[in-house]
């Protein structure tokens, strides 16, 4: 489908996103690494994740308080393959880069890492984590718990967050294969997407607490929050469609994000207190990281890994359909498409790019404008 929305140039929208995260308190190295997240969410297709969460997710959250731009990493325990980390409720995309950056040092030492972080906060796309093990050569493996939106199989009550379930495997080709994706059928970042662009909640995907279906997207977000709405885990309502399927990885998620690190889960991350009012996130996030070359070497696993995505991509199609994809390939031809383009922006992401640049009074002017 053409693109029909401007487009703002990679580096143009990197500098901005510096420059307001900075503006905002966030020391210029973290800002750097908040932006490069954000950016690569944009640069795979994955907008839900992206410039379009830029103000909503970060920004409005640090005006409010609960999100901290200064991220005060406390080490509560290592060991030569493990850490522990408390990011004290400051920047998640900060504390999880420290983390993978000590993870992928320990496991090319030691051949296997593993980590978990305890109140943190919202650490963007899951698969950059684990990209910077496949761009190392190594196994990347990560999740997050989030605010509850999923409700268990049979029941209404939104319990668990989306909590992503990622992995990278480094191949012999251009592109690792990553696959990032909810436990739940469709996301909440997605949802959000779809009321920004006023388009309604494919039906099916979220239940009300009478277990009705619901479409109306802005309407969803705030049963959501009121817990008067639920998402179906991957496979859907029920059995029948194994929904126990997806409900039983987002568990999976949920514990090692919670217990890993010690921290608290479920209903105690729904970003609001007794009363009603905004408060702290403290999400956790678990990490692996392996290194082939402590099994049968790094050149043979990428060899082997690719191998089996090529012959899948080979392998005898549907009638009327003309390919079939491994994870990670429709991410990279994205980027392919847009790296000489720039990041698409749409008129909500316009909106909120000229009220942060003009609530900081930072000196950019957008050819969008």
């Amino acid at each position: 489908m053409q693109e029909s929305r401007p487009y703002v140039a990679w580096d143009v929208m990197n500098s901005f996103m510096i420059d307001a995260f900075k503006g905002y308190g966030v020391p210029e190295e973290d800002a750097k690494i908040c932006a490069d997240v954000l950016l690569e969410s944009d640069r795979r297709g994955i907008e839900s994740h992206g410039c379009n969460r830029f103000k909503p997710i970060y920004i409005d959250r640090i005006v409010k308080g609960t999100l901290l731009p200064v991220t005060n990493i406390e080490i509560v325990k290592e060991t030569p393959t493990t850490i522990v980390m408390d990011a004290h409720d400051g920047m998640g995309m900060v504390a999880s880069y420290h983390m993978m950056e000590s993870l992928i040092y320990k496991a090319r030492t030691y051949g296997m890492a593993g980590g978990a972080i305890r109140n943190s906060t919202h650490y963007g796309i899951a698969g950059y984590w684990t990209s910077m093990a496949s761009k190392n050569g190594m196994i990347g493996l990560t999740g997050t718990n989030a605010r509850p939106s999923i409700a268990p199989t049979f029941g209404v009550e939104n319990m668990l967050g989306t909590n992503p379930l990622t992995f990278s495997l480094p191949t012999d080709e251009e592109f690792p294969f990553c696959l990032d994706c909810a436990t739940s059928i469709v996301q909440r970042g997605r949802i959000e997407y779809y009321a920004r662009e006023g388009r309604p909640t494919p039906a099916g995907t979220v239940v009300s607490e009478n277990g009705e279906a619901l479409t109306d997207s802005e309407e969803i977000l705030k049963d959501l929050v009121a817990g008067t709405a639920a998402l179906a885990p991957l496979g859907g309502i029920g059995e029948e469609l194994a929904g126990y399927k997806g409900y039983g990885y987002a568990t999976v998620v949920e514990i090692l994000s919670a217990a890993l690190a010690g921290g608290r889960f479920m209903k105690a991350l729904s970003g609001v207190d007794s009363e009603g009012k905004p408060s702290m996130y403290h999400l956790g996030h678990f990490f692996f990281v392996i290194d082939p070359d402590a099994f049968v070497g790094r050149e043979k696993f990428k060899k082997i890994a690719g191998d089996i995505c090529r012959e899948l991509r080979a392998s005898k199609k549907a009638p009327g359909q003309s390919r079939i994809y491994t994870a990670g390939e429709k991410e990279y031809e994205v980027w392919l498409d847009r790296k000489d383009k720039g990041v698409p922006v749409s008129e909500g992401v316009q909106k909120d790019i000229i009220a942060v640049r003009d609530a900081l009074g930072l000196d950019y002017k957008f050819d969008f404008e």
